[in-house]
């Protein structure tokens, strides 16, 4: 696994050669991805932190550290030039103007194909690498030519804009070009990433289908690339403990105490940027106090706003008015003891900011545009004692997971003033009520999990949980509602589980009663759709005479009022009696392999065999057939080698049956390689689900057959209650 980033997780102490000393960065990023990196071989490739030094490679606490030197210049261009005076304000929704400067630009490319160069470099074969951030936007693509053997990651930790400001950069093909180079692109919202696909549509006019992007190689293949949203979390364990610790609960009471010991304290933490709002909520906390509606005896505001981006002119201009801004507020609002406003321009480390959440008792995150916000879930995670009002921006990341929180619009500021005073106002039960939910949330979604998820999705392995997981419960929840609903299911490996012998498989009988339950409704249809010729399906499935039926793939159709007869041509039938022959003979070489006639093609199953063994003979059959009727069309399953002479899928079977069934919505159920042709033709407000482990355009995961009944069951009963 190699991890590639603008900056390395160690910071450059001093020393020079083999003296030279480094020290951990703390951080989000580095917490969530260090133990899997040490548990898969990791390199970690990005900057030192120092321009025009070169270090070499070196081990640092068990993962690979692979610098690459940036000069003096390329810093100026490529990292405050373009990538925080033109990207970062263009996707902040220009709360600020971006520039554009062709050299700029021009550094970007230069220093992005040195990230990728070393990344390619530092990759094994067949590695994972997962890109962070806007910083490196063309590294997927760059990789991808180079080493398309690689499976590339990349995570966009800011927001990605509406393709109407979007449009304004004018790299913008280059760009989207250079993330398409990714097998999936992770957003911290779903509004980003449907941003991110519109983008791709009127760009390039590849077709998108849900999160999936399909993009067209040079080969004549279709890749599918999935763009959907991961949202990054905290280490909440640890802010948890650091302030259940008594020497930080001690500070909590000092800092108070050191305030005047007001009744309210109200805290805004923030790097010193134009996206956080700090302007806004000072604004409305003067005119609190200004109005009466709020006394520096009653409430005291305490804002850090560690240092950010100091060479850049527009932080050097918005520092300097914040400055003023506490100046005239405290001069004119202040009194001995009773600061209106403690103004702190410097970092703090994590134990010191665990002590300032347990001193607060409003947080005040009034963000004009964020990807996330860490520090919302860093006070929730440190509010072991259920106490706090959160009052949160709308318009971050963090508000689509926080509902408790007291949502604002930070550009309306009477609304604001409204909210804080609201804040302060209310009752204790109301906030322990509010703040259990909240943790609840931040708890369950730390950033292990979100790190988890998303090399799940990129990889296919992964601990799955069994039950129904809380996103897809909600997922459900709103297909339930639908007019119209397709429920299409695979058979083995996800209704039935797998078995020696396919004509022994059987349905979970729960599985089988919510199916029935279902098929009862008029506006929900069921459909089974499975590899297996329709005679095995129906043999062993049982399905509801109201059930249509999907067979071999595809080839075989059965809907309402009777079947799809496949009338193969005079070629077809001859090719096929041809393959049939080759198939049965390679299987008989073989004690355990068996073969399974279908309409239009034949299957090799070796799952009785070893897996060297079983992969041995498929090869064989492979090369056999391909040598004696090539063109024919092949597909891989779970110990399943299958060919068909009559192409077909299980996407094309998938689309016939919606449009058959006039389906508003679909969802879609299915554990074996074949089911992602499935999954891939889904659409906005479908739902796929993948059963067990295995790279997947599925967005969400079962563990097996029993949890599958759960789910059917869940659905089955929604309906009733709509009725």
């Amino acid at each position: 696994m190699v991890v590639v980033s603008n900056r390395l997780p160690v910071d450059y102490v001093g020393g020079e050669g083999a003296d030279t000393r480094w020290k951990a960065s703390p951080g989000g990023l580095v917490t969530a991805l260090e133990p899997v990196m040490r548990a898969n071989d990791g390199a970690w490739v990005g900057w030192a932190g120092v321009a025009d030094r070169e270090f070499a490679p070196f081990e640092h606490d068990g993962i690979s550290i692979v610098p690459v030197p940036l000069s003096e210049q390329e810093i100026e261009d490529y990292y405050e030039g373009f990538s925080n005076d033109t990207l970062w304000p263009l996707y902040h929704d220009v709360i600020a103007p971006p520039s554009f400067h062709r050299e700029w630009w021009e550094a970007y490319v230069a220093v992005n194909r040195r990230f990728a160069e070393a990344a390619a470099a530092a990759a094994a074969e067949g590695a994972v690498v997962w890109v962070q951030d806007y910083q490196l936007q063309l590294v997927p693509r760059m990789l991808r030519e180079t080493r398309p053997d690689l499976v590339i990651g990349f995570f966009n930790h800011i927001p990605f804009p509406a393709y109407g400001i979007y449009s304004q950069l004018p790299w913008r093909r280059q760009v989207v070009e250079g993330l398409l180079g990714a097998d999936v692109i992770g957003f911290q919202r779903a509004a980003d990433a449907g941003n991110f696909s519109r983008a791709v549509r009127r760009l390039f006019g590849y077709k998108t289908r849900g999160t999936v992007v399909d993009v067209p190689e040079a080969d004549g293949m279709v890749r599918h690339v999935v763009a959907r949203h991961f949202p990054i979390s905290i280490d909440a364990a640890a802010f948890e403990d650091l302030a259940r610790m008594p020497e930080v609960q001690e500070r909590a009471r000092a800092i108070r105490r050191s305030l005047g010991d007001p009744d309210i304290v109200m805290l805004g933490v923030d790097r010193l940027d134009y996206t956080k709002g700090i302007r806004h909520r000072m604004k409305a906390f003067g005119e609190l106090l200004r109005d009466g509606r709020l006394s520096v005896e009653q409430a005291t505001l305490v804002q850090v706003a560690s240092p950010s981006r100091e060479r850049v002119e527009t932080y050097r201009q918005l520092r300097d008015e914040i400055e003023l801004t506490v100046g005239r507020l405290n001069g004119d609002h202040s009194s001995l003891g009773h600061p209106a406003i403690t103004y702190l321009h410097h970092g703090y480390p994590r134990q010191e900011m665990a002590a300032l959440y347990l001193a607060a008792d409003v947080m005040l995150v009034t963000a004009l545009r964020d990807g996330m916000n860490l520090v919302a879930k860093e006070y929730v995670a440190s509010r072991y004692d259920d106490d706090g009002v959160l009052l949160l921006s709308e318009f971050t990341g963090a508000s689509d997971e926080l509902r408790q929180a007291i949502l604002v619009n930070p550009h309306d500021i009477e609304g604001l003033k409204d909210a804080m005073v609201e804040a302060t106002q209310m009752p204790k039960r109301e906030r322990a009520r509010r703040m259990r939910v909240l943790r609840k949330r931040v708890k369950e979604n730390d950033v292990a999990n979100w790190s988890a998820t998303f090399l799940e999705t990129l990889t296919g392995v992964g601990k799955i949980a069994p039950g129904v997981p809380d996103g897809l419960r909600s997922a459900i929840a709103r297909l339930a509602e639908t007019p119209r609903l397709l429920v299409a299911l695979d058979f083995d490996g996800t209704l039935a589980p797998i078995v020696d012998r396919p004509e022994d498989a059987r349905s979970t009988e729960r599985a089988r009663e919510a199916i029935e339950r279902m098929a009862e409704h008029e506006d929900t249809r069921v459909a089974l759709v499975s590899g297996r010729a329709l005679d095995s399906l129906k043999e062993v499935a049982a399905p509801p005479v109201a059930a249509l039926l999907s067979g071999s793939h595809g080839v075989e159709l059965q809907l309402d009022g009777g079947g799809v007869t496949i009338d193969l041509r005079e070629g077809e039938l001859t090719r096929l009696e041809q393959l049939i022959e080759i198939v049965e003979e390679a299987a008989s070489a073989a004690d355990g392999a068996w073969v399974e006639r279908k309409p239009a093609g034949i299957a090799l199953h070796t799952r009785m065999l070893g897996a060297s063994a079983g992969a041995a003979l498929q090869r064989s059959a492979r090369e056999q057939v391909e040598q004696a009727l090539p063109g024919l069309s092949t597909r891989t399953g779970k110990n399943v080698l299958e060919f068909a002479v009559r192409a077909s899928d299980k996407g094309e079977a998938l689309l016939r049956l919606r449009q058959h069934a006039g389906a508003d919505a679909v969802l879609y159920v299915g554990d074996d390689v074949t089911d992602e042709d499935a999954f891939a033709v889904l659409e906005g407000e479908d739902v796929g689900v993948k059963v067990g482990q295995g790279k997947s355009l599925a967005a969400y995961r079962l563990k097996g057959p029993d949890d599958v009944a759960e789910l059917l069951e869940l659905i089955a009963d929604a309906r009733d209650a709509a009725r």
